[in-house]
């Protein structure tokens, strides 16, 4: 039997349908973000990251690079094995007082990653509620969706943001325990869901909420507590989910919720039981994070300021930016070869690396590039970014709008 014959041949048909992918080699250094070092086959060179999820730069602030070297320095490298066995290491516990803090809820829960954090959240917490429905928004993240199969539970799929196709299922389900499961902020198209409403749908129909804010903590509301809480309905919302891996700058992923749920979880969940914890030098560094993004609004500022700049600059050059209310700024190609033709002539050409996003992160004829501006991308690097992109719009023959003076 040759087993590599079935590999070869699942790998193929990934190359047919122009969605193999390939991982740029790259270097962070410290001090110097947006900048990097892409090692590629020919030599080492100096780009632009122009799609890296830490989003405010958070992983080489001075705070978070300390707090992690100071830790490491005192009690070493590793977590000594699962919280089951090893017990609890003391940054863990101070680093959940902390998220707990940042979401107004009685306790926090930490997983070792954003993705780990909703499957096994998700499909705990519906395997723990007799009969339950989930009714699951239709761009939800595949972390949401592979903890929803795994639950077990019965599912309905809900239109993206519709608050009355959510109504008419929930309407269709009186006395049923329900799950309602939502994002806060869609990482691919940008937009927002409308928590307020599905609150007041929430508790009209007695169902729970789960609200991925992945995306948004560290970014929006005033203690950077997320879109929630920049709506001012996170004590409304029964679980909130997030990541230490993105606008924080670290590593590993939680929920927040009531004392009983967390327990609940902490007591059942798989996926955190029978795995290591995360090392003690990342829980202090994310705490750092955390306290000063708590504090600190410059960050959410002038992050913002940039993400608005990047789009007028940009559709101002007749580029096709899809609208996004958020720091995300999609640009549609709409073809999976040229997109990743268009990503590999900016990394060649440009010293641009922007990674191409198809099938199946986004639907098939959506494909785009999804660009993510920092509080360090200056002026002099967005208007290179304008000019790059618009060089390889004609160069691979991509249509472009017509040019305003939104932005001049």
């Amino acid at each position: 039997m040759d087993y590599n014959k079935f590999f070869d041949e699942a790998l193929d048909r990934l190359r047919d349908e122009r969605r193999y992918r390939v991982f740029a080699d790259l270097e962070r250094i410290a001090g110097r973000f947006p900048h990097a070092v892409w090692h590629s086959p020919k030599a080492p060179r100096s780009v632009v990251l122009w799609c890296s999820n830490d989003y405010l730069g958070m992983g080489q602030h001075p705070k978070v690079v300390g707090a992690m070297v100071e830790t490491a320095t005192r009690a070493g490298t590793g977590a000594g094995g699962t919280r089951n066995i090893a017990g609890n290491n003391h940054p863990l516990i101070l680093l959940e007082r902390e998220l707990a803090d940042l979401h107004g809820k009685e306790a926090a829960l930490v997983f070792t990653s954003g993705y780990v954090s909703n499957q096994t959240g998700i499909s705990t917490l519906a395997k723990l509620i007799p009969n339950c429905l989930i009714l699951s928004d239709a761009l939800n993240h595949n972390s949401m969706i592979e903890g929803i199969r795994q639950s077990g539970a019965d599912y309905i799929v809900f239109r993206h943001n519709d608050l009355a196709h959510l109504e008419e299922l929930l309407r269709a389900h009186p006395g049923r325990p329900i799950l309602i499961a939502c994002e806060s902020l869609y990482s691919m198209d940008g937009d927002v869901a409308p928590l307020k409403q599905v609150c007041d749908l929430a508790e009209r129909y007695g169902a729970m909420t789960y609200v991925d804010e992945v995306h948004a903590v560290g970014m929006y509301g005033p203690r950077g507590g997320g879109i929630a809480e920049r709506d001012g309905v996170m004590h409304r919302i029964d679980v909130l989910e997030g990541t230490l891996a993105k606008a924080f700058g670290c590593l590993g992923g939680y929920i927040a919720a009531n004392t009983k749920v967390i327990d609940a979880v902490r007591s059942y969940a798989p996926g955190f039981i029978f795995t290591t914890a995360l090392p003690p030098a990342i829980c202090s560094a994310a705490t750092a994070a955390i306290k000063h993004l708590k504090s600190s609004s410059w960050e959410r500022e002038r992050h913002q300021d940039r993400a608005a700049r990047v789009k007028a600059i940009l559709t101002a050059a007749g580029l096709p930016v899809m609208p996004s209310d958020t720091h995300i700024v999609p640009v549609f190609v709409g073809d999976p070869e040229r997109c990743k033709q268009a990503c590999d002539l900016l990394l060649e050409e440009h010293g641009i690396y922007i990674q191409p996003i198809n099938y199946p992160t986004v639907p098939k004829g959506s494909e785009r590039l999804r660009i993510t501006p920092s509080p360090y991308h200056d002026d002099v690097l967005i208007d290179a970014l304008a000019e790059a992109l618009v060089e390889v719009w004609d160069r691979l023959g991509l249509p472009l709008h017509a040019k305003s003076m939104a932005a001049e």
